[in-house]
């Protein structure tokens, strides 16, 4: 991904959309403060297909596969999800609130879907990320720090912001690729 990406009304330009009816509305006055990345794998450890356009658009086959009996009706979605290649799709404008993080917090603010962007990496957290999508990961977080300054060094994992029940991005993810620290 080396261009840099731009942000319209809420949507990404120039990468694949794929609406969802699966969001709601941000509390106003409008508040996007950090990003939040996860992990996911459909069927687990699985990657490509159509299941995680399905289950964020409401239309995956619970008898597709046997795992998928158990989440076909779970009310998630995302705002963009980065494939192995490093290819982009968005399901949720920024401007709207994604089905993402769940209950969970980030530095005592409660609810983070509420102030936050979701980013899911196809992945899972023992298998190593590429370097397609880490390049990708870069520059969505530059566009998105350029359109929503509030965001600044505010990047956590899903692991941080719902410790007791999400693990991913997992110890595969590479941190070092974003560096949190130095930022303003």
């Amino acid at each position: 991904m080396g261009q840099q990406l731009q942000i319209k009304a809420g949507w990404l330009q120039g990468i694949r959309q794929v609406p969802t009816c699966r969001y709601g509305s941000r509390p106003q006055p409008l508040e996007i403060s950090l990003i939040v990345i996860h992990g996911i794998s459909l069927p687990p450890g699985s990657f490509g297909g159509p299941y995680i356009d399905a289950l964020f658009t409401h239309t995956l086959d619970p008898k597709a596969h046997p795992y998928f009996a158990g989440i076909a009706d779970l009310e998630v979605s995302t705002h963009l999800l980065i494939r192995r290649d490093g290819s982009i799709t968005q399901y949720v404008s920024f401007l709207d609130r994604a089905w993402h993080a769940g209950r969970s917090a980030y530095k005592g603010q409660a609810e983070c879907n509420d102030y936050s962007v979701g980013i899911e990496l196809e992945g899972t957290d023992t298998e190593a990320y590429t370097k397609a999508q880490y390049q990708s990961l870069k520059a969505v977080i530059a566009a998105l720090r350029a359109e929503y300054p509030d965001i600044g060094s505010r990047i956590a994992g899903h692991c941080e912001v719902a410790p007791l029940r999400k693990t991913d991005p997992g110890p595969a993810f590479d941190w070092s690729w974003i560096d949190r620290a130095s930022l303003p």
